[in-house]
């Protein structure tokens, strides 16, 4: 190693080490123990995370400066024991805003092009999309953390990130949608379902969309559905065949699951796609493949990671989400924001799972 690069190399070494006197030797974070209630959640102390030479070390509790953690389904799955969890304490979480503390010290991450193009610097916020972030420092993979530009605020980014990514990526990939499209999106006034309708609509597809009660329809056609049914009083599929003359839609985005499963191959049109996008309801249950033949269906079970997973994907994605973000296409709904407690964190999911929410949940680390 030349000599100029092997005491650039030092000097930020040694920078670091110092800067890490002063970290905490434990930090806070939302834990479970074992899976099962809502009660199983806890705020307990964890050791401060080990740092890879190739992460980012974020912060998630900054004074001067509001942190968020943002609450998604998936959270609920973990804690359930829907998916798997390697081993206890488990950190929830997966969504979070934050502030660059540390740099990698890894120079082949330094030099590595996709990582330039980040612009990553101390200081920097940052919205970070990994697993068991819930805590108030995370070591992360450097891919995974997307810069947050200064047109949109931290709250915003947090609030997006997860769900917007994913409304993106499932729009652009899982299912194109197109001008003259029809679009079924199931629970449309819940934070991804207006990004669906707000990011359908936007591409020129008229939006049928399902939720409970007339204020949250109202807030859908407000983010750009244009015929809602009120799944409690009305029955779907006549409502969906009536909309589309008797063909169906050209695509459906289902987060229920069990419950609609069945019923959405009767609103979807020949050559339709489903796409299976969550699991509100419950795991949708074994079927048979000959279901899809009736109308060549297309069938989708895909995971946002899966399509934002190498760096230029992350890039693009992350590009697109704040480009959206920033000109007005799509526009966030926060529920509430909730207290960087057991019992905050408790209420986020009850409300989550209960039905009564609309738009995105998050909670407040600190100011």
């Amino acid at each position: 190693m030349p000599f100029t690069h092997r005491l650039r190399s030092l000097t930020r070494q040694f920078s670091t080490t110092a800067t890490r006197m002063s970290y905490p030797s434990t930090i806070q974070a939302i834990t479970i123990s074992k899976t099962g209630g809502f009660e199983v959640l806890e705020k307990t102390s964890i050791p401060f995370p080990k740092v890879d030479p190739g992460h980012l070390l974020v912060k998630a509790c900054l004074i001067f400066d509001v942190q968020y953690l943002g609450v998604n389904f998936i959270d609920t799955y973990y804690r359930q024991g829907v998916y798997p969890v390697a081993s206890f304490p488990f950190v929830i979480g997966k969504e979070t805003a934050g502030t660059i503390v540390s740099l990698p010290t890894d120079e082949a991450v330094l030099n590595n092009p996709d990582y330039q193009k980040r612009g990553y610097k101390e200081g920097s916020r940052v919205a970070v999309d990994f697993l068991s972030t819930h805590a108030e420092y995370i070591s992360v993979p450097w891919k995974t953390v997307y810069p947050i530009p200064d047109s949109v605020s931290t709250l915003t980014a947090v609030s997006a990130l997860v769900q917007g990514v994913t409304a993106i990526s499932f729009m652009e990939e899982a299912y194109n949608v197109q001008k003259g499209d029809i679009i079924l999106i199931h629970t449309v006034a819940g934070g991804l379902g207006l990004l669906f309708a707000q990011l359908a609509k936007s591409r020129g597809a008229t939006v049928i969309g399902t939720t409970s009660t007339p204020e949250k329809a109202e807030l859908a056609k407000a983010n750009g559905a244009d015929h809602v049914i009120l799944y409690k009083n009305e029955n779907t599929v006549a409502r969906v065949l009536e909309i589309t003359n008797g063909e169906g839609v050209h695509a459906i985005f289902d987060g229920v699951g069990k419950d609609t499963f069945d019923a959405n191959f009767e609103m979807i049109r020949r050559k339709g796609t489903l796409v299976s996008v969550g699991n509100a309801s419950g795991a949708v249950p074994p079927f048979p493949p000959l279901k899809l033949v009736q109308k060549n269906v297309k069938l989708l079970r895909p995971t946002m990671n899966n399509y934002a997973f190498t760096p230029s994907e992350v890039l693009h994605y992350s590009n697109e989400l704040f480009g959206l973000l920033s000109n007005g296409t799509l526009r966030t709904q926060v529920f509430k924001e909730y207290p960087f407690t057991a019992e905050g964190v408790q209420q986020a999911q009850k409300d989550l799972t209960g039905g009564k929410t609309t738009g995105k949940l998050v909670v407040k680390v600190s100011d």
